[in-house]
């Protein structure tokens, strides 16, 4: 399919391009362009305006500001993967960001895109929100913060007001005795996951003492595995950690379509969480 007509413009700088936004509600922002312009060519979206803030300095690169790791919004998927300082401060980025398509994808697509998209089958919304990161998002009346917990609202939608440019993401330093694991089941390299589970798992004399738990693919919304966190607080490895993972699907409304039944994503869910947090607490 050919998209519909739309204006373009290639704003020279952030401010130009919180204007653009201002002046059009109908204007869409377009970044690495991996999830919005399959949307286009299906006519499944219809912007009046495309403000491409693909050249736009200000939005890439990862920086590490002490007790968390700034990730711009327009650093490239293999940017965060290949950086020493996302490796180093969060780990689990790196991880799950690995597994985010194909290398052609991850060359062309973005942190910040990916995220801003709000798809819950995408791999990296349920890592951010595991770890409590907090997304930064500027427009011409100013910037402000917005934690993760609240800025997937409903299936590809997030809480950007129109106007509102998503500039980077503050992920936390966990620090020591953390460790983590993203496991994925798909079809295919290029495919969505049928179910993701981003962890980060704490342990401290050989118990676990706190437990994260994200959710891909298991509701409207990337979703916390609370039930399963609040289980596995106290647990040393063994059958406990099995049985805490047995809660991993509860409250979750998972969907059906042509690759997998609600009841079979949420025995994916107990599975891949058991070898995620297991993988994660350090135990083979």
């Amino acid at each position: 399919m050919i998209p519909a007509q739309f204006d373009y413009a290639r704003p020279a700088s952030l401010d130009e391009a919180c204007q653009a936004l201002a002046s059009d509600e109908d204007a869409k922002v377009l970044a690495g362009g991996q999830s919005l312009l399959p949307l286009l060519r299906m006519r499944l979206a219809y912007p009046s305006t495309l403000v491409d803030v693909g050249r736009l300095p200000d939005l890439r690169g990862v920086h590490d500001r002490g007790d968390h790791v700034f990730i711009g919004a327009m650093t490239t998927h293999d940017e965060v993967v290949r950086s020493e300082v996302v490796t180093a401060g969060c780990p689990l980025v790196a991880l799950a960001t690995a597994m985010v398509a194909d290398r052609a994808i991850r060359h062309r697509g973005t942190f910040g895109g990916s995220l801003a998209h709000a798809d819950p089958a995408g791999d990296l919304p349920a890592v951010v929100l595991a770890l409590d990161a907090v997304l930064v998002a500027r427009s011409a009346s100013g910037e402000r913060e917005i934690p993760a917990a609240g800025f997937f609202v409903d299936y590809l939608e997030s809480a950007l007001e129109p106007g509102e440019i998503l500039t980077g993401v503050k992920i936390p330093k966990l620090g020591a005795g953390w460790g983590f694991h993203y496991e994925k089941f798909h079809r295919t390299a290029q495919s969505w996951a049928i179910v993701g589970v981003a962890a980060a798992v704490k342990r401290s004399n050989g118990a676990i003492t706190e437990a994260r738990i994200g959710l891909t693919n298991m509701g409207e919304k990337p979703l916390r595995a609370r039930a399963t966190e609040a289980a596995l607080r106290g647990v040393e490895l063994g059958d406990q950690v099995r049985l805490a993972c047995e809660e991993a699907a509860a409250d979750t409304s998972p969907p059906a379509d042509l690759h997998a039944q609600p009841d079979y994503r949420r025995h994916l869910a107990r599975v891949l969480t058991h070898r995620a947090v297991r993988t994660a607490a350090g135990s083979p």
